[in-house]
């Protein structure tokens, strides 16, 4: 994980569910993370799965991720190229899976601050969230939590305490 990212923003409101970013009706029939990222975010925003660059950033209200507890929800996003997500608040066990799929989440307010195709900075060493119009403090990572997102996901971070790579 770099220590910082800047990206272009995709900014969504309140409440996005697990189902609205990767569509239940694919849960039991999709397994590849590529075609996963082609339908991620396509009941909310249809020109999403394919616009999105690499290290581009979702900017959210509050509860992102809300609803059931899929991982594709995490995987689509990070397979399409999602650098971080900054929102107001996460659903718990979205929270957990974005930690475990390597995928750097950061709870702040910056969502008033920025629109759709802008771009702003994440500095997750000094805390910060630059936008066009302000910069954000957000409560940093714990050195556990970044050590796994540095080692890849929950997984590859286990074998690796474990001596098995």
């Amino acid at each position: 994980m770099q220590a910082q990212i800047t990206g272009r923003v995709w900014k969504y409101g309140d409440d996005v569910n697990t189902d609205v970013i990767f569509p239940g009706k694919y849960t039991y029939s999709i397994s590849d993370p590529e075609e996963m990222a082609q339908h991620a975010l396509e009941d909310l925003d249809p020109a999403f799965a394919g616009k999105v660059r690499p290290g581009d950033i979702i900017v959210a209200g509050k509860n992102w991720g809300c609803g059931s507890s899929r991982e594709q929800a995490v995987i689509c996003l990070k397979k399409a190229g999602v650098g971080a997500i900054i929102a107001r608040s996460f659903a718990r066990i979205y929270f957990r899976n974005c930690i475990n799929h390597a995928l750097p989440i950061v709870m702040c307010d910056a969502v008033d601050s920025v629109e759709n195709g802008e771009e702003l900075t994440i500095d997750f060493a000094a805390g910060t969230v630059t936008t066009p119009r302000a910069v954000y403090n957000f409560p940093p990572l714990s050195p556990e939590v970044l050590e796994i997102l540095e080692d890849g996901g929950l997984i590859p971070h286990a074998r690796k305490q474990l001596g098995l790579v």
